[in-house]
């Protein structure tokens, strides 16, 4: 099986930590854009025919600030172009200030089933504080009109002020209003952002302060049954993503889109980042990759090294050798000998021990060389 990525550029505000493709200023070109995303799938799709496909997954940027109608067009062309599973997890991003009843009758027309909310804080100053355009009553009335459905919500660590009771409230918030799904993760203050210049002026909290948020509210969401599955994701039972699943299995996917990815065949590409320059080549019948490699060797061995330490099923040694042919313990004997101590192993399974998941990075790096 195989996913499905979109990305849909445009959004209402950029937020002041945002470093992805996104345009606030453009949803004028909204249809022409969703015109040239229809017309790349369709051509994409002819590349893959025998392929079968069970995750799709609309990001951004921000999908819900679209007219839903685009949304509606976009699932019925995928599924024109791929073969999609009956029972597929198709998920859409949403701002939860971006979001109304007659919408998410759209998404559900559509075959919709999983949503990505993102509130990162329940503390409203701190979201004025990001530029996010929504407040934590916002994400409640967003929360009711999903009630009973598969939705996830984004909490996001190492904001300026943040508290362990900060990180609390969030969680509470997102537990009591339903959600299936938990993403945690660390603001990177990326340069060229404003809230960069919080990170040089030593305004954000530092690496071991996040690191105590994160272990504070790993143990809360485990209170309140949320398991977690990869470093940055918790879930209930059985609610965990699909589609990211297969990115940490070294899965393949397609992308669509502006500066969308695809990993296909072993050859990793990317669409230009340039909203003109990717209408324009799929008007002109291009694909508008910019970037493209082949990934085999050494660097696939370290990818599927490196992707499935990050989740709490670890590497299987079986499913390294049907991959590669070889035992993953010996083409990385040194880095193995310098870090076996971080790991829980059984006959088959190396995993990550829980208290340094969070730090899995300064592991992975032993494996780089």
């Amino acid at each position: 099986m195989a996913g499905i990525y979109i990305h849909i550029p445009f959004c209402r505000h950029k937020c002041t930590y945002c470093d992805f493709t996104s345009f606030p200023n453009r949803l004028n070109f909204a249809e022409a854009y969703m015109a040239c995303v229809y017309k790349e799938a369709a051509e994409r799709g002819k590349l893959c025919e025998k392929a079968t496909f069970d995750t799709v997954y609309i990001g951004g940027g921000t999908p819900s600030v679209i007219d839903p109608k685009y949304i509606l067009g976009l699932v019925r062309q995928l599924r024109k172009c791929f073969h999609i599973t009956p029972d597929a997890e198709i998920t859409i991003e949403m701002n939860p200030g971006t979001v109304d009843a007659e919408k998410l009758a759209v998404y559900e027309k559509a075959g919709i089933n999983r949503y990505s909310v993102g509130l990162q804080t329940a503390n409203d100053r701190q979201l004025a504080d990001l530029g996010r355009i929504h407040t934590a009553a916002d994400f409640v009335a967003c929360a009711k009109l999903l009630k009973g459905k598969n939705f996830s919500a984004d909490v996001m660590l190492g904001l300026k002020g943040q508290t362990e009771e900060d990180v609390r409230a969030t969680i509470e918030l997102i537990d009591r209003n339903g959600a299936t799904h938990v993403s945690m993760y660390a603001l990177t203050p990326e340069v060229g952002t404003p809230i960069y210049t919080d990170y040089l002026n030593g305004e954000l909290p530092d690496g071991d302060e996040v690191a105590a948020l994160y272990d504070f509210g790993r143990a809360l969401l485990k209170e309140k049954g949320f398991l977690r599955y990869e470093v940055s994701n918790f879930c209930k039972p059985g609610y965990g993503s699909r589609h990211n699943m297969n990115y940490w299995r070294r899965g393949e996917y397609i992308g669509l889109g502006v500066s969308a990815s695809s990993f296909w065949g072993g050859e990793r590409y990317t669409d230009t980042f340039d909203l003109d320059e990717y209408m324009k080549c799929i008007l002109s019948g291009y694909f508008p990759v910019i970037e493209r490699e082949k990934v085999e060797g050494a660097d696939a061995k370290f990818e599927f090294v490196m992707l499935a330490l990050r989740t709490v099923f670890g590497i299987s040694s079986v499913a390294y050798r049907r991959a590669f042919g070889s035992d993953w313990k010996e083409d990385f004997k040194d880095a193995y000998e310098r870090t076996k101590m971080y790991f829980d192993e059984s006959e088959d399974t190396t995993k990550i021990k829980d208290e340094y998941l969070y730090v899995q990075n300064r592991i992975l790096t032993e494996y780089m060389n």
